[in-house]
């Protein structure tokens, strides 16, 4: 007589319910935020909030803040912090606009140069923490520091001794690449549109929304491939792995070290692609550029479902957490509110947003 346990009863073949599986997935509490604040705008905000340009409105900061979660989330994601990349804004501007204004650089080399210098300032970041073995909170912490008053410094430097650095645009009229960083896309596409009468215009027969701002673009792009990379490739099951267990994960081969450098790298090139956005968008480059955005940053990473001890997260979670927040610095502006409520929802936010990714994280682990 045999004793063998039917096929239909293996732990192994089980699957798990559908709802249970989405009850697990990092974006969760992101996406039901974003439902939550879209119906609250519905009902106290003017109806032009959600109109195209309304849209654009707060999806245009929404995106500048979101290429900087996006970065911080990976890097949490990884085990990590980075509290200078808002410094690093400001720092990798001052130097973009240097290239292009103080040295004369076109386009095709100054962009390069900016990347390459704002990674080897997180290579730098990276590398201490990893050597020191102090926690990034604190090195990064230093960063933030370090970084701003190079910025103040160095701005007062090359402009003798203003904090604002003037002329990009004049600098970079003309420039092929400039439409890529810069402006707006797509604008033929809605001048057809126009025409036809299928977005609003202007009496003269202009649309009132001339195209797509570039930054929203950068932002999906790079939600997309940051998506991509954690969930289908061997270097997102490196970054998991890096920030769930350490030495598990150096046993099994993965190269920690290199994979939280890389990061960090990262982290630094994001904040530097804003950098030359907004700088090339407003002309000119200030040492308050990106002022607390790395606390922003962070934020919108964790409302995206990052958990603060690494190993748990999602790109697409931070994706949706800075659009809440496009729409809720940009909503207020619609309402009758004061927009200092800004504050206290940011605080609130990030409370449940933890409390909330603590119950996921439990429910995951099989914690009590």
């Amino acid at each position: 007589m045999s004793d063998s346990t039917p096929l239909s009863n293996d732990e192994r073949l089980k699957t798990e319910p559908f709802f249970a599986r989405q009850m697990k997935r990092p974006e969760l509490g992101a996406i039901a935020g974003v439902v939550l604040v879209v119906i609250f705008f519905s009902i106290t905000a003017d109806g032009s909030m959600f109109s195209l340009s309304g849209i654009m409105n707060f999806m245009t900061p929404a995106s500048q803040l979101g290429i900087l979660a996006i970065g911080a989330a990976l890097l949490m994601i990884g085990g990590e912090f980075d509290l200078s990349i808002g410094s690093m804004v400001a720092f990798a501007g001052l130097f973009f606009g240097v290239c292009v204004v103080n040295w004369g650089l076109p386009l095709v080399f100054a962009i390069p140069l900016t990347f390459a210098f704002a990674a080897a300032v997180g290579a730098m970041n990276g590398a201490i923490v990893i050597r020191s073995g102090l926690p990034s909170f604190i090195v990064t912490l230093a960063f933030l520091f370090i970084l701003r008053g190079l910025s103040l410094v160095g701005l007062k430097a090359a402009t003798g001794g203003s904090t604002q650095l003037r002329g990009v645009r004049d600098a970079v009229e003309g420039d092929w690449l400039a439409p890529i960083f810069s402006g707006d896309a797509l604008q033929g596409v809605f001048g057809w549109l126009a025409q036809n009468g299928l977005v609003a215009t202007f009496k003269s027969g202009l649309p009132k929304v001339p195209g797509i701002p570039v930054e929203i673009l950068w932002f999906i792009v790079i939600a997309l491939a940051a998506t991509y990379v954690l969930l289908r490739t061997p270097a997102g099951n490196w970054i998991f792995a890096s920030g769930g267990d350490r030495n598990a994960a150096s046993n099994s081969g993965v190269p920690v070290d290199r994979v939280k450098i890389s990061l960090f790298m990262l982290t630094a090139c994001c904040a530097a692609l804003v950098a030359i956005i907004t700088v090339m968008d407003a002309g000119s480059t200030d040492a308050r550029r990106g002022f607390q955005k790395e606390f922003e940053a962070i934020i919108a990473a964790v409302i995206g479902g990052c958990l603060l001890t690494g190993g748990y997260g999602s790109a697409i979670g931070a994706f949706f957490g800075s659009i809440i927040f496009g729409m809720v610095v940009i909503g207020l502006t619609y309402t009758d509110f004061d927009q200092d409520w800004f504050q206290v929802f940011l605080g609130g936010m990030l409370l449940i947003a933890v409390l909330f990714n603590n119950a996921i994280r439990k429910r995951v682990t099989g914690e009590r």
